[in-house]
């Protein structure tokens, strides 16, 4: 399956999660923020919304600093 992940094509197993996809991204257990297809996911869902072909997905990772 074939998704769109921060403008860059991608090809991921599917059917995938949000979770799962951070997962694989390294990111699980982060805070970041989701967008799918210009939706923001919010963190209670990401276990149960599942991606589909050519979905667009934007994943945001939050970065403190000073």
């Amino acid at each position: 399956m074939q998704i769109i992940l921060n403008g860059e094509a991608q090809v991921v197993s599917g059917p995938l999660t949000v979770s799962q996809l951070l997962e694989q991204l390294g990111l699980g257990g982060r805070r970041v923020a989701v967008e799918v297809n210009r939706e923001i996911v919010p963190r209670s869902r990401h276990g149960e919304h599942e991606l589909n072909h050519d979905d667009r997905v934007e994943v945001v990772r939050a970065i403190g600093g000073g």
